[in-house]
């Protein structure tokens, strides 16, 4: 019956919960650390500095992705990082009411990120290698969906609990108890994913450090080798240079006091706008998004994609500029984002799927492509908090319009390569819209 199951399972029962526990860890350690040290008192630089720091392991794990190539399956390496995730985060639960919490939070936060860099490169090489390129276009909007429910998940709901609970319970417990959440969640993904998750293709054999040495160069070699490939890298890394900047300073400039030129929000009104107005929007933006692609292509979408996703960060510097009063206003505000970086955002992952990981090592070269991403979006998310302390949140804000440029530029530059394997690949995602 087991079998059967795994035979004949729907790719949506696990894409969607694959990718809400992908996206759940790097949410808490890129966006809920920063308003949880923002409530603990930590300054707006110290906390965008140091909760980039510690993501770097998003940007490294090429470093390892080939090895996993070689051992066990694809499904093995997910349960086990699910399952040493949770395990992490109810232990980080426990170092907050320390005296140094700060130094033994970060310690564990990066922690989580390297397990969570693990988690990601068998997720997507089985997405990869199990689906095929039709039905990775079919679930595409799916996946970005669910990856960014848990964004919504974590930095709407928890932080709405989180909001709650500090009145009555103090900040300290009510961070405790919302990372003591993010570690019961994956621990049941973990078993969840047990049952149904299809194991992938297994490792051929178990190599020496040699061959494991070899195999890594020869990925690296392939990857640059690979038609185009600066133009696809130069794409990957400036598409998210102007949300790089303003994600870590939203929710500080959401929670920031109004005599400090922020919106002067609660933890908890925070949380409502991105579990309920920015969710809805998001996932709607998402999976539209997917299916728009499928249907026209993603050479003939791209630069649609990248208005969508760019544009919506003017009205950050709308809010900062006339500092509303009105919640509802605001939320129509986040509203309007979210919806523009759900669509915006599937274009840069077909992207990379489509142009970058085709070939001999499709998940080391995704893995490859993934890390560019997060480079791209670390380093001006790094120096985003020094900007802002020196700019201000206005001018900050105007700034990060102005940074959606390079953007724009590049997406019109890029050139498409043709696989030798995609001689049909139009027809197959028109194709896939009416499945």
């Amino acid at each position: 019956m087991n079998n059967i199951t795994k035979k004949t399972l729907n790719p949506a029962f696990w894409v969607t919960t694959l990718y809400f526990a992908e996206g759940l860890p790097f949410v808490a350690v890129a966006t809920v650390s920063v308003l949880m040290y923002k409530d603990m008192g930590l300054s707006d630089s110290q906390i965008a500095f140091f909760t980039t720091l510690i993501a770097w392991p998003w940007t490294l794990k090429p470093l390892w992705g080939p090895v996993l190539e070689m051992f066990k399956t694809k499904k093995y390496f997910v349960i086990a990082t699910q399952f040493i995730g949770g395990v992490t985060f109810g232990l980080l639960a426990l170092t907050l009411p320390l005296q140094g919490f700060f130094k033994y939070s970060l310690v564990l936060f990066a922690i989580i990120a390297f397990n969570s860099a693990t988690h990601d490169i068998a997720a997507d090489g089985l997405y990869i290698n199990v689906l095929s390129e039709k039905e990775q276009a079919k679930f595409v909007g799916w996946q970005g969906a669910f990856y960014n429910i848990a964004k919504v998940f974590s930095q709407g709901a928890l932080v709405y609990i989180a909001g709650r609970l500090e009145l009555s319970a103090g900040v300290t417990q009510a961070w405790m108890i919302v990372m003591g959440i993010f570690g019961l969640v994956l621990l049941c993904l973990s078993l969840y994913h047990m049952k149904v998750l299809p194991a992938g293709k297994p490792a051929e054999r178990v190599g020496s450090l040699k061959e494991a040495f070899g195999t890594f160069w020869d990925v690296v070699k392939t990857f640059f080798k690979k038609r185009n490939i600066w133009w696809g890298i130069t794409f990957i890394v400036l598409y998210r240079f102007a949300e790089g900047q303003a994600v870590k300073i939203v929710p500080l400039f959401l929670r920031s006091s109004r005599l400090q030129g922020g919106l002067g929000l609660s933890t908890s009104e925070i949380g409502i706008i991105y579990g309920v107005f920015g969710a809805a929007a998001f996932v709607l933006g998402s999976i539209l998004a997917g299916y728009f692609t499928a249907k026209r292509g993603l050479k003939n979408s791209l630069f649609t994609l990248a208005c969508f996703f760019n544009i919506p960060f003017a009205v950050y510097a709308f809010l900062a500029i006339t500092a509303p009063e009105n919640f509802f206003i605001i939320g129509l505000a986040v509203v309007f984002e979210y919806f523009g970086y759900g669509f915006g955002f599937v274009g840069l992952i077909l992207f990379m799927m489509q142009q970058i990981a085709p070939g001999k090592y499709k998940m080391a070269h995704y893995a490859f492509a993934t890390a560019l991403m997060n480079l791209g979006f670390m380093i001006p998310s790094m120096i985003s908090g020094f900007l802002s302390d020196f700019l201000g949140y206005k001018t900050f804000f105007i700034w990060v319009v102005i940074a959606t440029i390079p953007s724009f530029l590049i997406t019109w530059l890029v050139p498409f390569t043709e696989h030798e394997d995609e001689g049909k690949t139009e027809e197959r995602l028109k194709a896939s819209i009416n499945e």
